[in-house]
């Protein structure tokens, strides 16, 4: 799904709920520049989570988030280096995935770049859209109890905003109230945090002298 609607959240709560560690992996660690080492860290890594998984009475969750970069399309430029060295890490996470035992969950944000293999080794694939206005509206309410429903359904049939965009303006928006205090025209203020949100980045001149 894209970012902002949830899916690390729902991770998060799933452990909550069920009483579960988050093994979290942060991917960048396990790669390195050492030929051989990134291979080994992948390896490691599941010894790791295998060893936690028998010394704990509750199955931990290990979680792979924004895990585009180990589980995209396998190259087959097997003369680069450095696509050889991504495709062997790969397939060592191919067949530690293979022989886990355990609950791995991994949120990507682009779908449509999956290697195929990765894809058949997920029991479940749940796509997170984006919240319908309904929804929206609930988001802005619960981010911002002060708000009206009129104002909060206003906010949400004005802008179609995932979760995590609706949460980045009540935080500035809480900032500014700290800041400055409460503004008379609340609506107008998170109408003006809501612009800023969706505003796209333009091309920029490069300053220097001629």
């Amino acid at each position: 799904g894209a970012p902002g609607t949830g899916k690390t959240e729902t991770v998060l709560q799933l452990g909550k709920k069920t009483g579960r560690p988050i093994f979290q992996v942060n991917i960048s660690e396990i790669r390195s520049k050492w030929v051989g080492e990134s291979e080994k860290n992948v390896q490691e890594l599941f010894n790791k989570y295998d060893s936690i998984v028998k010394a704990k009475n509750v199955c931990p969750i290990l979680f792979f988030n924004e895990a585009d970069a180990v589980i995209s399309k396998r190259s087959n430029n097997v003369d680069d280096a450095v696509d050889k060295m991504e495709n062997t890490i790969q397939n060592i996470l191919l067949q530690a995935m293979e022989n886990l035992s355990g609950i791995m969950i991994a949120t990507t944000n682009l779908t449509n770049n999956m290697d195929s293999a990765f894809e058949r080794r997920f029991l479940y694939k749940i796509c997170f859209d984006k919240p319908t206005i309904e929804t929206r509206a609930h988001i802005w309410q619960s981010m911002l109890p002060n708000l009206s429903s009129e104002e909060a359904n206003n906010l949400a049939k004005e802008y179609d905003f995932s979760g995590g965009q609706i949460e980045n303006i009540a935080r500035h928006y809480a900032i500014d109230n700290v800041l400055h205090g409460e503004c008379e025209n609340r609506l107008e203020r998170l109408c003006a945090y809501s612009e800023g949100e969706q505003f796209e980045k333009k091309e920029c001149h490069k300053i220097g002298f001629v």
